[in-house]
C-alpha cells in the first residue's frame, strides 16, 4: 500500500492574489449592486459593503470615501454600460430615423433592465443631495447631446430642442421603470419610447418648416 507524504510546501496556505485598484473597485461596485438588489439601497453603506465584500473598511473608504461618493459611482459605472451599449448599437443601425430611434429606446430600457429593479433605488438617492443630483444632471446632460447629435440630421433644418429632449428622458426614465417593476413588457416599453423619439424629432422638422413658410423663405 503506496501512501503519499505531504510536504510542508504542500501544507503551507498560498497567498491570496492582491487585486490592483481597477479589479478591487470593479469588485467592490458588483457587490454594491448586489447588496442594493437584494437589501435595497438603505442597505448600503460602506462598512455594509466591506462586510460583504471581505475586506475591511479602509479599503471601501479608500475607493469612494463617503456614501455619496459610492452612490455616485453606481450612478458612472450604470452610466458607462449604457454608453457603451447604445454606441455599440447605433455603429451597426441604419441610418435612418427610425433605425436611430430604435436603437436610443431599445438600448436605453434595455440597460435599465440589465441593471434591474435597482437602479431606481440608486437614482432616487441621487436625488438626495444637492451634490448628487448635480452628478446626475451631469451625466443626463451628456446622454442627451448624443441623443441630439445623432438625431439632427433627421430633422432637416429644424432643431431638436432642450425641451423636447427632456420630455424623451423623462419618457424613457418612467417607461424603463415600469419595464423594470413588471407593470408593463420590455417591448412596450421601448415601442413607447421609439414612438416619443419620432414624434420629437419628427415635429421638430415641421416647426422649422412652418416657420419657414410663414416668413416666405
Amino acid at each position: 500500500m503506496s501512501t503519499t507524504k505531504k510536504t510542508a510546501q504542500d501544507s503551507t496556505p498560498q497567498p491570496r492574489r492582491r487585486l490592483s485598484r481597477e479589479d478591487r473597485q470593479r469588485q467592490l461596485l458588483d457587490v454594491a449592486w448586489q447588496l442594493v438588489r437584494e437589501e435595497g439601497t438603505d442597505a448600503l453603506t460602506l462598512g455594509r459593503l466591506a462586510e460583504q465584500a471581505g475586506v475591511t473598511k479602509p479599503v471601501v473608504y479608500n475607493h469612494f470615501t463617503t456614501r455619496p461618493g459610492l452612490l455616485a459611482a453606481l450612478y458612472q459605472d450604470f452610466d458607462a454600460r449604457q454608453t457603451a451599449i447604445m454606441d455599440a448599437a447605433l455603429q451597426n443601425s441604419e441610418p435612418t430615423l427610425a433605425g436611430t430611434a430604435r436603437v436610443i429606446a431599445s438600448s436605453y430600457v434595455d440597460c435599465v433592465l440589465l441593471q434591474g429593479n435597482e437602479i431606481p433605488g440608486v437614482i432616487a438617492a441621487l436625488a438626495s443631495s444637492p451634490e448628487l443630483e448635480k452628478i446626475k444632471r451631469e451625466y443626463e446632460a451628456i446622454f442627451l447631446n448624443k441623443c441630439r447629435f445623432v438625431l439632427a440630421p433627421f430633422a432637416g433644418a429644424g432643431e431638436i430642442t432642450a425641451a423636447g429632449l427632456r420630455a424623451m428622458l423623462g419618457a424613457a426614465e418612467a417607461l424603463s421603470h415600469a419595464a423594470a417593476t413588471g407593470e408593463i413588457c420590455a417591448g412596450q416599453a421601448q415601442d413607447e419610447l421609439f414612438e416619443t423619439i419620432v414624434a420629437m424629432v419628427e415635429r421638430s422638422a415641421r416647426g422649422r418648416a412652418g416657420t419657414d413658410a410663414t416668413s416666405g423663405t
